[in-house]
């Protein structure tokens, strides 16, 4: 089942506020292109972040694989916003 890409620009907004809330970073800052050391997220920030979205969606989101790769917010987007789906699809 394909995802309509209004629910799938939704949920990327819906990440992108958690990054910035929890992650403590002006919002204009977490743009597709900034990279995660850009930020100054720290692992403990990156931690915090996975943590919220898990409660927000509730999923669970390793941290290994694709979410480890990241280098920057797309990279780390699309990783959450594949377990998230996944976890949708689910249910």
């Amino acid at each position: 089942m394909a995802e309509d890409p209004q629910d799938k620009a939704k949920l990327v907004e819906e990440i992108i506020e958690v990054i910035a809330k929890e992650g403590m970073i002006d919002r204009t800052k977490v743009t597709p292109d900034a990279t995660i050391e850009s930020l100054g997220l720290k692992s403990v920030d990156i931690v915090m972040i996975l943590t919220a979205l898990e409660e927000k969606f509730n999923v669970y989101i390793p941290m290994d694989g694709a979410l480890q790769d990241a280098k920057n917010v797309e990279g780390l987007i699309d990783a959450i916003a594949e377990y998230v789906s996944k976890e949708r699809e689910k249910q």
